[in-house]
């Protein structure tokens, strides 16, 4: 297998809304927040559903490489409710393989409402449900094994069971990437997030922001020199500004596409990650990688959802 991914197995729920449903509920646009069932639930009754898909941030990376024909698996913590085997279902109908084997949990499987701003900024609201109680015991470490790279993803990342679930993989990789996932992730577990990088992952992805919070920089360039010196595969998205790649002492640029009928920003790291992957795992230049990322965040943004059809 080429690339196995462990994250929160979630359903998406795409909801519209206007700027001042996020000002009124205390939301902060475009990041994350985690509530929970009970402010879940208030909040979706207020709301029309446009979309319920399979998601997760890793998970929709999984997809995207799935989708460009690399033979990949997930492991994520379900239910065995509705919304478990719908997940199920999503990822076996994009022939990813699903290392997991769901049983009824007394909480109910994760789902994350997307809220869609007029700006296609998207703001997101978790309940994390059993995604979140992962443990150990959930990881497959044969097809840890297995996989040329695992892929991890920061929302994940929690102190108790979900750290040593991470450990466990971690330790019975060949090789190792992950994804900071969002600021909020970032300044809530900096330290370990700072030792993670230095210490234990081969490739990195996240957004400029999340690195300058992850080393309290004030400039750009101190992510850059930071790059260089800890000698990792980095990768940063930068919005309009494109996509660079550190690799060792060579900086390598990618600019953004141009023109785009931009719908829904969610998803658009998380193909990215997928399209950079598809290209290391096939042996294609870091430069090629970075554009394959940026094509395929490029057709995602301009749907609404995180995964291609």
């Amino acid at each position: 297998m080429k690339v196995l991914g462990i994250g929160n197995a979630i359903v998406d729920v795409i909801c519209k809304v206007e700027d001042k449903f996020i000002a009124q509920n205390k939301l902060t646009k475009s990041t994350m927040k985690l509530v929970d069932e009970i402010e879940f639930k208030k909040l979706l009754s207020n709301l029309k559903i446009e979309e319920t898909i399979s998601g997760g941030s890793v998970a929709n990376s999984i997809v995207g490489l799935s989708q460009l024909g690399n033979k990949v698996g997930f492991i994520g913590k379900v239910s065995d409710d509705n919304l478990g085997n719908k997940y199920e279902e999503g990822l076996k109908k994009e022939s990813v393989e699903f290392f997991y084997s769901k049983k009824k949990e007394i909480i109910p499987t994760g789902t994350c409402l997307i809220l869609i701003t007029p700006d296609s900024e998207r703001t997101m609201v978790t309940f994390l449900g059993t995604a979140g109680k992962i443990n150990e015991n959930d990881i497959n470490t044969s097809a840890v094994k297995n996989s040329e790279i695992l892929f991890l993803e920061g929302y994940l990342w929690d102190e108790g069971d979900p750290k040593k679930a991470f450990e466990k993989a971690i330790n019975s990789a060949n090789k190792v990437a992950m994804s900071l996932s969002d600021l909020f992730c970032v300044e809530r577990h900096k330290q370990n997030f700072l030792e993670l990088v230095k210490d234990r992952l081969d490739i990195i992805f996240a957004n400029e922001q999340e690195y300058m919070s992850l080393i309290d920089a004030k400039k750009f360039d101190e992510v850059i020199n930071f790059a260089k010196e800890i000698n990792k595969l980095i990768v940063i998205t930068r919005g309009d500004k494109g996509a660079v790649a550190i690799n060792k002492n060579e900086v390598i640029e990618c600019s953004a596409k141009k023109n785009l009928k931009i719908k829904d920003l969610t998803g658009a790291g998380d193909l990215f990650a997928g399209g950079f992957l598809h290209g290391l795992i096939n042996n294609k230049s870091t430069k090629e990688s970075l554009e394959t990322g940026t094509e395929m965040s490029s057709k995602v943004i301009q749907i609404i959802g995180a995964r291609l059809n």
